[in-house]
Formats: structure tokens, C-alpha cells, sequence
């Protein structure tokens, strides 16, 4: 018998930055809905789903923009989606800026099971952008002063009748992120992603924003043998346009189901587990035809370090 999970990836459209959590929660929960409508078992939310984008605005200390946090999952205001999670009998994954006990910021993703009952928490690895003031820019990105690199790597979860990773936007682009999955047999990634059209260190990029967000999640699902469950939070929020182009990718690295619009938007597919055999078993066999022993520098280099130059002789 296959493995069926129905999949709803739950787009997010502009969230203002005065928002409120409790309007934001009913805008989910809408979206929850429209899943349970039409039999999802998972609804995935997009990165920072409970807030606007704030790392956009700089302040002049690290704790200017702690409002936008949220200090327990869940807490009052938040109750209420997963109340209705349980109630429906729909799990989620929710992306939002987690501040710990201990004074410490994460970008974090919580998966959620049918009951309404997180089993599984994912914190960003790769944070992009600067640390510092930087006024040239049109609109800052400043991930790397308001949030840390999460020191736990990419663990895997049993959910959902499978093994489930979890990333985070800017841990999209990088093949590290979905080989560590893949060694853990994941078989559905859930991706959740903001992504400003405009790249203010090489705007010649703005116009392939779109071509590079598939082209990475689908030779990840690809190559890995994996679903792969991309959802934005996509518009234009406090003037700040961003991509769109949710999208659920096979095993095969094909596109299954996407957005065509921007907006609070659910398209879902019935992602078949069982289909990730098909690859992890042939093309992919890791312990058939990995080769660690000629991948040493992965691990062992963090920069890239060209060779020495040859002089007219050919020594180097």
C-alpha cells in the first residue's frame, strides 16, 4: 500500500508591520482550512509566517525588533491555530522568529502533527545577508544581525507516515542542505522561503530570482530522491517586492503543482512516498556509488582556495 501524504503548500501574501498576530493567525487558519477542505494531511506555511519581513529595517540595538518574536510555541496568541489544527485533523509547518529563554534569536520552522502537537522544530543554518548598517541599499537584509546560525544541522523527523526534513529560504541554494537530508533518508523537505526580487549586491540577478528558486529545489528533490515543498511568502510588503512561485516538486525533480499568482493561496498535491524508491534505490543508491573519501574538502574547507599558479616552466 502506498504512502500517500497530501500536501497543501499555504502561500502567504504581504504581512504589514502592523499586523497583528491575531489577524495573521486568521489568515492561517483560513488557509488550514481551505486544506482540510480538499484533504490535505500537511499544510506548510512560508518562512516568518507570523510576522512581516523585519530584518528589512535596521536598529541600533539587537533587540529592536524582538516584538516580532515569538518567546513560546505556542502561546496565547498562536493557540488558536493549532486548536483548529487539531480539530481538523491537519498538521502544519510554521515558519517564525523564535527567541529563546536564554536571550537567544532563531529563525525556526515547527512541524506540527495531526493533534495539533509539534514533533519536530528545524532553526535556519544558513543566514544570508550583512550585520551592519548598510543605508546604500533600497532596503536592508540584515538576517545576520537579528538572527544565528543554529548550531543543530538538519535533523530529520518521522511524520506523517515518512521521514521529514525541514529548511529554511536562504538553505535552498546551498547542495549541502538537502545531501545532509538526503543521508537521513528524507523523504519530504518542507521549504519555506522570503525572497526579495531585487539582489542590491548584483541586481543582474533580480530577473533569474525565479529561474534559480526552482532550479535548486528541483536538482535537490532530484538528486536526493525527495519531495520537496517550496512555499513563499510572495508581494510586495512595505514596498519590498518579493517572489512568489510556491511549488511542490517530485522525486523526479518535476514540478507537480505551483502558484500562478501572488497572495494567500493553497495549491497541494498528493505527494506518493514511496516514489522516492525510485531514485534512492537506482540513480541514487548512496551506499552503492558515494565515493566520501573524494569529498574530503566538503567538510574540510569552508572558503574556496584556487591552486597555485604554474610558471612558463609548468612548476607550480
Amino acid at each position: 500500500m502506498s504512502r500517500v501524504v497530501h500536501v497543501g503548500a499555504a502561500q502567504l501574501g504581504p504581512i504589514s508591520a502592523d499586523e497583528s498576530r491575531a489577524d495573521v493567525v486568521e489568515r492561517l487558519i483560513a488557509l488550514l482550512r481551505d486544506g482540510a477542505t480538499i484533504g490535505c494531511d500537511l499544510v506548510v506555511f512560508p518562512e516568518l509566517a507570523l510576522t512581516t519581513f523585519f530584518p528589512r529595517w535596521y536598529t541600533d540595538s539587537f533587540d529592536g525588533h524582538d516584538h516580532y518574536y515569538e518567546r513560546e510555541m505556542p502561546g496565547p496568541q498562536t493557540q488558536p491555530l493549532f486548536d483548529e489544527a487539531a480539530r481538523l485533523n491537519v498538521g502544519f509547518c510554521l515558519g517564525y522568529a523564535e527567541l529563546t529563554p536564554q536571550g537567544e534569536r532563531f529563525n525556526a520552522y515547527l512541524l506540527v502533527d495531526k493533534r495539533g502537537v509539534a514533533v519536530g522544530k528545524y532553526r535556519k543554518v544558513h543566514i544570508p545577508g550583512h550585520d551592519s548598517d548598510e543605508p546604500w541599499r533600497p532596503f536592508q537584509h540584515l538576517e545576520r544581525r537579528y538572527f544565528q546560525e543554529s548550531p543543530e544541522g538538519f535533523p530529520v523527523f518521522r511524520a506523517f507516515d515518512g521521514i521529514v526534513g525541514m529548511a529554511l529560504c536562504n538553505d535552498r541554494r546551498w547542495s549541502e542542505t538537502y545531501r545532509v537530508l538526503g543521508l537521513q533518508a528524507a523523504e519530504l523537505i518542507l521549504i519555506g522561503y522570503n525572497t526579495p526580487l531585487h539582489y542590491a549586491p548584483d541586481p543582474d540577478q533580480n530577473a533569474l530570482q525565479g529561474f534559480h528558486n526552482h532550479l535548486v529545489m528541483q536538482a535537490g528533490a532530484y538528486q536526493n530522491g525527495t519531495w520537496i515543498v517550496g512555499v513563499a511568502k510572495g508581494g510586495i510588503e512595505e514596498g519590498v517586492e518579493s517572489l512568489s512561485q510556491t511549488a511542490i516538486i517530485s522525486p523526479s525533480g518535476q514540478i507537480v503543482a505551483q502558484t500562478i499568482t501572488s497572495g494567500d493561496v493553497l495549491v497541494s498535491a498528493r505527494c506518493d512516498l514511496d516514489l522516492c524508491s525510485r531514485y534512492k534505490d537506482t540513480l541514487f543508491d548512496f551506499a552503492r556509488y558515494r565515493r566520501p573519501e573524494a569529498y574530503r574538502l566538503i567538510t574540510e574547507r569552508k572558503g574556496a582556495i584556487a591552486p597555485p599558479q604554474r610558471n612558463k616552466q609548468g612548476a607550480s
